[in-house]
């Protein structure tokens, strides 16, 4: 009697969905990579095929889940929305992050964010962005055939994919849409929704006020005989 015949399978390669490091390391990390994220998910609403994410491990090379890197914010044209545990770019139709953001923390060291470039530009990132909130210092590369060359000069440069502009006001990074409207945090955001509220409020007030004047002036010109519609007529 003939032994049966094993098939052996491949072994199964998990891809981590956390790298167990922390999204941030202090607030102001933390304050910008929400308000870049949001600002640009908030620009693409409309857009299916466009891809945002925060701290989303990003592994390029199916069968290895140690070339792996985790940016700040990234985003993918040509990827449905929708959740996900991680992006498996041979999932992905190959396509890779086209742009990338790091926001610098004290953490950072010179060796890790060497690598940082290097995996991006080796990997196919169009654009990277570094802004360190700290001392306000802000970096950008656009990628040509060589490779990422260095955006000068970066204030003022507009993203060719996102088409938003990059400024440093008062020491600080901010972004305008194409539409002149500047990225704003969600305690901005409520402020505004409040004032506009308070301003309809306002108006509102101001309306009846005046259609109250007009009715108690029509109703002194009826006690005194006259007919304020032929009046007005």
């Amino acid at each position: 009697m003939t032994a049966p015949i094993q098939i052996l399978t491949k072994e199964e390669i998990i891809y981590p969905d956390s790298d167990g490091q922390p999204m941030a390391d202090n607030t102001k990390q933390f304050d910008y990579i929400v308000k870049i994220k949001l600002g640009i998910d908030a620009l693409f609403k409309d857009d299916k095929s466009i891809f945002v994410a925060g701290d989303l491990l990003w592994y390029p090379v199916e069968g290895d889940n140690k070339i792996r890197q985790a940016p700040d914010v990234m985003i993918v044209f040509g990827r449905p929305k929708g959740d996900r545990g991680s992006y498996r770019q041979w999932l992905e139709d190959n396509i890779p992050p086209q742009v990338v953001f790091e926001i610098l923390s004290p953490g950072n060291r010179k060796a890790e964010m060497l690598r940082k470039f290097r995996f991006y530009e080796r990997y196919g990132v169009e654009e990277y962005y570094i802004y360190d909130p700290d001392d306000g210092d802000l970096a950008g590369w656009l990628r040509s055939d060589e490779g990422f060359d260095e955006i000068e000069p970066i204030v003022g440069w507009v993203s060719p994919r996102l088409g938003i502009r990059f400024e440093i006001e008062s020491g600080a990074l901010e972004l305008y849409r194409s539409d002149g409207q500047k990225f704003l945090s969600y305690v901005e955001l409520e402020t505004q929704r409040e004032l506009a509220q308070q301003q309809a409020e306002t108006e509102r007030k101001e309306k009846e006020l005046a259609q109250a004047r007009v009715e108690q002036l029509a109703e002194r010109l009826r006690s005194m005989g006259i007919n304020p519609d032929e009046v007005s007529g």
